[in-house]
């Protein structure tokens, strides 16, 4: 390891920090999130427990965290609604607002992500 530190520069790539550490990027030493590969999410629509309320839920997502995040954003913003995701038993789990489910086929289709539902 170098026995240097940065601390200060005006170059834009070399001053990124790591969103988890906080630490600039080229000192980070997280522990790097392996690439999501093969998985089919599965769509269905709940409305027990939420008083009445339609939510679209995907199922059976990786469980890694940034993906989940940014897929999530991503859905949301395309699709104009609130939601959320979370992590249960092994497998992350977007929730949507509404019966989202024939625009979330199209995204899928559009995107490459496998599904069924």
């Amino acid at each position: 390891m170098k026995d240097t530190k940065l601390v200060y520069t005006d170059d834009p790539k070399l001053a990124q920090k790591c969103p988890k550490c906080k630490n600039f990027l080229i000192e980070c030493t997280c522990k790097k999130e392996a690439p999501v590969t093969n998985y089919t999410a599965i769509l269905k629509i709940e409305k027990s427990g939420r008083g009445g309320k339609t939510v679209t839920v995907i199922d059976k997502l990786p469980r890694n965290e940034p993906y989940i995040k940014e897929l999530a954003k991503t859905l949301k913003t395309k699709l104009g609604v609130g939601g959320t995701y979370k992590f249960d038993k092994g497998s992350g789990i977007i929730e949507l607002q509404g019966d989202k489910r024939e625009q979330l086929r199209e995204i899928f289709k559009k995107m490459g992500i496998a599904f069924k539902g």
